[in-house]
C-alpha cells in the first residue's frame, strides 16, 4: 500500500506532466538561434571524455575510460541569410594547434542548416546517402552536418534550439554515423554508432554532449545488434594563454584550396547521389594527398584542380543504386 507521501508526490508528478503537455510550443527564434551557433566561435582549450555506461550485450566487458583534451579554434567559414534575411547556413571551421609546437591540424567541420529540405546520412558501411526532411521534422529546426578533417562526411542531426531560462540548447535527433577516430584503430566489435548530440552555449564557452549507443550492423544497415551505450562530454572553455596564431595563418593561406575540396564533396551530396568512400575506414588513402596538397598551397606552391580531382575519382564514387 503507497503511503500518503507516496500518493502525493505522483499526483504533483502528474500534474506536472499534464501541465508540460498542454503548454504551448514556443515559436521558433532563427535569429537567437544564429547567435548560438555563433556563440561557438572563438579559441578554447577542450576537454574530450568518453565513459561507456550501459552494457548490452552478454559477456561484454565495459571498456575503459577515454581523456584527451587540446587546444582548438573555431573559425567562422560562411554565415549566409535567404533572401528575406532570414539565416539559412552557418560553417564553423575547428582547428587544432599543439601550444609547444605550434603544429597546426586541421579538425572536424560543422554546418548549420536552418530548416533544411535534405540532409545526408551514414546508411552502410562507407557509404552515406541523401535523405530528404519532412517539412514537420525540419520545420523551425536547425540539420547540423559534421565532416571529417578530409571533409568527408561523418554525421547529420536535426533539432531545434531551446533558449528557456537564458540558456541556449540545441538536442538533434538519433542518427548513425560511423565510428570516431579515437576507436576505429583500436575496435574491431562493432561498426556504427546511434547518437543524440546536445549542444549548449554556457559562461565562458559551450559544451557537446553524446548520447552514443555502439552497435554492428549489416553491410547494408539493415540489421543492428547492440553492445554498450556511451556518455560523451566535449568541455570547450575559452582561452587566453594559447597563442593561435599559426592556425590562422595556416587557414588564410589554405581556405580557398578547402573551399574546392569542399565543392568535390558537395557534388555528391546536394544533387543527391550521396557517395562511398573506397578507402579504409580510416581514410587516410585520401586524407594524405588532401593534406599534402594543403601543405603545398601553405608553402605558396600552386595545386591544379587535376591535382584534387585525382584524389576523388581514386578514393570517392557514387554509390550503387538502391534505397
Amino acid at each position: 500500500m503507497k503511503s500518503h507521501a507516496t500518493i502525493l508526490l505522483l499526483a504533483g508528478l502528474a500534474t506536472s506532466a499534464s501541465a508540460s503537455a498542454r503548454e504551448p510550443e514556443r515559436a521558433a527564434d532563427p535569429v537567437a538561434d544564429r547567435s548560438a551557433i555563433l556563440a561557438m566561435l572563438g579559441e578554447y582549450d577542450v576537454d574530450f571524455a568518453f565513459d561507456e555506461t550501459v552494457l548490452l550485450a552478454p559477456g561484454y566487458e565495459r571498456a575503459p575510460a577515454q581523456r584527451s583534451g587540446g587546444s582548438e579554434v573555431v573559425i567562422l567559414v560562411e554565415d549566409a541569410a535567404r533572401a528575406d534575411g532570414t539565416p539559412h547556413r552557418i560553417v564553423l571551421q575547428h582547428i587544432l594547434v599543439d601550444p609547444k609546437s605550434g603544429h597546426v591540424t586541421k579538425h572536424w567541420r560543422q554546418d548549420w542548416t536552418w530548416e533544411a529540405k535534405q540532409r545526408f546520412e551514414f546508411s552502410a558501411d562507407q557509404t552515406w546517402r541523401v535523405r530528404p526532411l519532412a517539412p514537420e521534422k525540419t520545420r523551425g529546426a536547425w540539420t547540423q552536418c559534421v565532416y571529417e578533417v578530409s571533409d568527408a562526411p561523418r554525421y547529420c542531426g536535426t533539432g531545434r534550439w531551446n533558449h528557456r531560462y537564458g540558456v541556449a540548447t540545441w538536442t538533434s535527433d538519433r542518427t548513425w554515423r560511423p565510428l570516431p577516430r579515437r576507436e576505429y584503430t583500436k575496435r574491431e566489435d562493432y561498426n556504427a554508432m546511434n547518437v543524440e548530440n546536445r549542444h549548449t552555449i554556457v559562461p565562458g564557452g559551450w559544451t557537446h554532449e553524446q548520447d552514443n549507443t555502439k552497435a554492428v550492423r549489416a553491410a547494408d544497415g539493415s540489421t543492428v545488434r547492440t553492445i554498450a551505450r556511451e556518455y560523451g562530454f566535449n568541455d570547450y572553455r575559452s582561452d587566453t594563454d594559447v597563442d593561435f596564431t599559426p592556425a590562422l595563418d595556416y587557414w588564410k593561406a589554405t581556405a580557398g584550396y578547402w573551399e574546392r575540396v569542399r565543392a568535390r564533396w558537395d557534388a555528391f551530396l546536394e544533387d543527391g547521389r550521396g557517395l562511398r568512400l573506397k578507402t579504409k575506414i580510416d581514410g587516410m588513402a585520401l586524407i594524405i594527398p588532401l593534406f599534402t596538397q594543403a601543405a603545398g598551397v601553405e608553402e605558396g606552391r600552386p595545386v591544379p584542380d587535376a591535382d584534387i580531382d585525382a584524389a576523388f575519382a581514386e578514393w570517392v564514387e557514387a554509390p550503387p543504386a538502391g534505397d
